[in-house]
Order: C-alpha cells, then structure tokens, then sequence
C-alpha cells in the first residue's frame, strides 16, 4: 500500500503549478458565489441557524481537501440530506431550541463515524446495490416534499409536517393568514431564479460573452436575488409589515468541539445517521464518478467512504450538521476550470470570510428569498421521465420506483429511503434468483451458439443446449433445476443436456448440491448431463468436490465440440 493511499492530497500537491492555481481560484470565486446562499438556504431547511449552513461549509471543505478522491467535488449542505437531517430531528427535539442544534451535531459525526467505518473496511462497492431507479424516484419524491415545506415561508403562513398530507393540511388551514408582502417578495425571486436559468445566458450571450461564461454567471442569480431583497427590505421597512428575516447572524468562524455523546441520543439517531449517509454517499459518488470520467480521472469508492466520513465529523466538530458531495455545486466547480481540491480550499476561506464581514449585511435578508432559492434549485432534481424510462424498459423497475416515490411522499424521507434500501435489495435478489437462461443452437456455417428465439440456428431434438448467463448459488439454483426439468418434461425424445457455462464464474455449495440432484435424477430418466466452455476457477471447484466423477457425461472444451459430437454419437446409434 502506498504512503498516499489515505492522502490523496499528496498525489496532486506534487504536480501543482501557477496555471493550476490560476485555475483553482477562479473556479473557487464562482463556487463561494454559489455556496453562500445555498449553505443558508439548506440550513433554513434543516431547521437550523442560518450561521450552521455556513459552518457546515468550511472546515469540511478542507478536509474532504485532504482525503478525498475526487479531484473536483464540493462538500457542503444539499437539499436532500437537509431535509432528511430535519426529519430525523424533528423526532428528538423542537425547532429553535439548544438540544435541536446538539441533535443535528450528532447526526452529522455518526454519519462520519459510519462513512469511516464502510471506508476502511473497504465496503465501498455496497453502493451498487441501491437501484439507480430507486435513487432518483426517492430523490424525486424528496424534491418534491423539499418544495412544498418551503411554500410556507413564500406565503409566510405557520405551517409544518415532514409529508405530502401532513404539509398539505397545514398549509391549507393555515391559507387564510398569509402575507401579501412576503409573498410579493418570495414569488418574485422564484420568477427571477426560474428566468436567470436560460434569460441569463440568452442575454449574456448577445453582448458576446461565451456561452459557458454566461451559464456560470447564471449559477450567480440568487446572489443577486438576495442582494436585491436586502435592499427592497431595507429601504421599505418590509420587516415591518410582516416579512419574515434571516436576523441577526453571529459574525465569526465556529468553535470548534467535540459533540456530547449521550447514549439516549445517539440511540435513536443510530439509524436516520445510517440512512443519510447511504443517500448522501450515493449522490456524491455519483457525480464524483461522472466528473472523473469526462477528464480521465479516477474516483476510489472506499476513499471517498473516508473523505466524506471525515468532511461529516470536521461538520460536527464545527457545530454543524451532516454533509455530502452536491451535484449543482460540483458541476459549476468543474464547468468553472477546477482542476484540484485546492479550489474546495480557496472555497472554504471564501466562506470564512463572508461568515467573518458579510453576516451584518444578512440581517435584512427575508427567508421567503432563501425558500425560494431552494424551491427553484430542488425542482431540477424532480424527474417525472424516471416513470416513463423504467415502464419502458422493466416493469420491476418502474413499480419499485412508484413504491418508493408513493411511500415518500405519504410517510416520510426516512420510510422512504428505507423502502429504496429495501426495494433495491428486492429486486437485485429477484434479477439473480432468476438468471437468463437461453437454449441454444448453431449458426450454420460457423462454431458460434445463439439464442433459439433470436436467431436462426440448427438444433437436434435429442439435444437440448442451454446457456445460463449468471453464476450459480444458492438463490438461483432452484430456478436452474426447474427450467431444466420443464424442457424435459415437455420434449419425450430429449437424450442429452448440455449446460453452456461461459458465463459461470462461480458455483457455490449449494447450488453444486443442486447440480448432484440434477444430475443423478436425469440419469434416472437416461439422460446424459454435459457441461462445456467451463472456466478455470470453476473447474477446479467441480474436480475437488468429486462432482466430474459421478458426472453422467463429459466436460467439452467448447459447445461446439460438444454439440458434434454428441449430435454424431446420437446418430450414429440411431
């Protein structure tokens, strides 16, 4: 192992140049850009001080810096784990208070601590079994949620709840008493914000700025949205007629400490921590996969466990609450030239700096502006076409998708992501306990086998030649069995199978006892068991275990060598 295998800093810090800085701090001025009203917004919805949100965006930067292996993610709030972070607190302690802040600084180092602990016993790879679909149904759900919790501070009405009903209602009863000047200042930025997305870069682009200069100017709107609302709120007294505001925010870098562990809390915390950590892991590893493969660029999934382990206990240790890789945040970083986690420092002094000399400035700032820079930024994480792509393409996968999406949004962010937890691990059993199984025939005129149903092919009927495209073990073996004996059971002049095992790579214990059975009971009935194209390693399983000695037939280098021989032996007994 290489001294700077858990510093993945090392590895870049060697080959840094002028133009590589050069790079770094103009990606590091327009990601602070972004990330002040986002840290903020996402603070505000985690239910917390608005100063959190920029705790959580500087000391964690700058660890991640260090461990992670990422070259251009930026670690910070995101909108799913906030809101994900105020369900979880909601349960233990009430909005405003000492304890709910403590709450939220536990939940952010159990995250770490169990993001370390995935890390360094290198399970990285349980990521792939969360279901894709799953993910961006449960997202689309949380979106949606996201959006609906945030209308009440657009209206500026008294409502709560953590799902869909539950939102609905109170907004509802709550309807009769909201402000029109609130919600004149929340429906404006909301239109501006939803405008800046294409009018920014429309109108850039005519007074000939590039395009992809003019898109990173777009990423800029809601500074602009919240520079303009601080002015409008000073200049007309909007607090005195009722518009909610940010207020006063401490001027300062955190305290850094190490959180207080009471068991009771740390107790009922232990799962929503697992739980924000498998999403939060699963979104940043996916944009971190992304932006590495467009610059040829490798992520280290068991170093990133480590990176955004240690980025969660730095947000504890900052008084802050749990943290991941973002994906809006990270794409602007790349689009903006990053080229190193140097840029996610020069970000983190960037937000030091505000939280230092800009905080006096945010008084006057309205939560119906930071509501609606999270409405108009979650509304792009809602993808409807999810249900249009998985109907299409795998019934499964479209009602796994519904189920997670309806549970969601009718009985919360951690039932949802229980059920994507679940729901993924249910259909990776089904897909494998049901392997592709193909019987084949030959390509006339070639050595090569294909599927009977697709292709064209000569078979003999004394033959049946199939192919099982999976490993076998324990939960698929039973399925072999029986679609062997339903062939055979439907064709009286079958006198050889020959199992195709190319793509077996492994045969567990089980299902070689599964073959023992197969095998002795085709015997019963005079027919001859054959395997071809059997790999190395599963050979060597099949000779220590004394199946080939009581195998009723032979193991064929090839299906071809198999099938003529076979096919001439038969003939010539006929």
């Amino acid at each position: 192992m290489k001294g700077t295998h858990y510093l993945p800093l090392v590895d870049w810090a060697k080959k840094y140049n002028k133009d590589t800085l050069t790079s770094d701090l103009l990606a590091a001025a327009v990601v602070t850009i972004m990330l002040i009203p986002q840290s903020l917004a996402y603070a505000l919805l985690a239910g917390l001080p608005a100063e959190v949100g920029l705790y959580a965006s500087i000391l964690p930067l700058l660890v991640y810096a260090v461990f992670g292996s990422s070259r251009t993610l930026s670690v910070g709030p995101v909108a799913v784990v906030s809101l994900m972070t105020a369900a979880a607190l909601n349960e233990v302690a009430q909005q405003g208070t000492a304890d709910y802040l403590t709450a939220a600084i536990v939940l952010a180092f159990l995250s770490g601590l169990f993001l370390l602990l995935l890390g360094f016993l290198k399970l990285g790879f349980l990521a792939n079994f969360l279901s894709h679909s799953v993910v961006s149904g449960f997202i689309t759900a949380s979106g949606l949620i996201i959006a609906l919790s945030q209308l009440k501070h657009i209206f500026g009405i008294d409502a709560h709840g953590d799902t869909l009903t539950e939102i609905s209602a109170s907004f509802f009863s709550a309807w009769g008493s909201f402000n029109i000047y609130t919600l004149i200042v929340g429906g404006l930025v909301v239109a501006f914000l939803f405008w800046a997305r294409t009018g920014v870069v429309s109108l850039l682009t005519k007074t000939g700025i590039t395009e992809k200069s003019a898109q990173l100017a777009a990423k800029a709107a809601p500074v602009l949205g919240i520079i303009a609302t601080i002015i409008a709120t000073y200049f007309f007294h909007l607090d005195s007629k009722g518009v909610a505001l940010v207020g006063n925010i401490p001027t300062g870098l955190p305290q850094l400490s190490f959180p207080y562990l009471s068991f009771e809390l740390v107790k009922t915390l232990a799962l929503p921590a697992i739980l924000i950590s498998i999403i939060g892991y699963v979104e940043s590893i996916s944009v971190g996969k992304t932006l590495a493969a467009k610059r040829r660029q490798k992520v280290d999934v068991n170093q990133e466990l480590i990176g955004l382990g240690s980025a969660n206990i730095a947000s504890a240790v900052s008084g802050a609450f749990p943290v991941t890789g973002g994906f809006s945040r990270s794409v602007v970083n790349f689009d903006a030239g990053a080229e190193t986690q140097a840029a996610g420092i020069f970000a983190a002094i960037g937000i030091a700096l505000a939280a230092l000399f800009l905080t006096p400035v945010l008084y006057y700032l309205p939560n119906a502006t930071l509501a609606a820079t999270i409405i108009v930024a979650v509304l792009s994480l809602v993808d409807f076409s999810i249900f249009k792509k998985t109907w299409r393409y795998a019934k499964s996968d479209f009602y796994a998708v519904l189920v997670t999406v309806v549970v969601t949004l009718l009985f919360g962010v951690e039932a949802g992501v229980s059920c994507g937890v679940i729901t993924s691990i249910m259909l990776y059993l089904y897909h494998t306990s049901k392997p592709h199984i193909a019987e084949v025939g030959l390509v006339e005129g070639t050595e090569h086998f294909r599927n009977i149903q697709h292709y064209h092919v000569l078979t003999d009927p004394r033959i049946l030649s199939l192919r099982v495209d999976e490993s076998l073990f324990f939960a698929n073996a039973g399925y072999l069995e029986d679609n062997i004996y339903d062939r055979i059971f439907h064709n009286d002049a079958i006198a050889h199978v020959i199992l195709m095992c190319s793509a077996v790579n492994e045969i567990d214990l089980s299902a070689l006892e599964v073959l023992e059975a197969v095998n002795e009971r085709l015997t019963e009935q005079g027919i001859t068991l054959h395997l071809s194209e059997v790999k190395g390693p599963v050979m060597n399983i099949l000779e220590k275990s004394g199946f080939l000695e009581h195998l009723s037939g032979r193991v064929f280098l090839s299906q071809f060598e198999a099938f003529m021989k076979i096919k001439g032996v038969s003939e010539a007994s006929l």
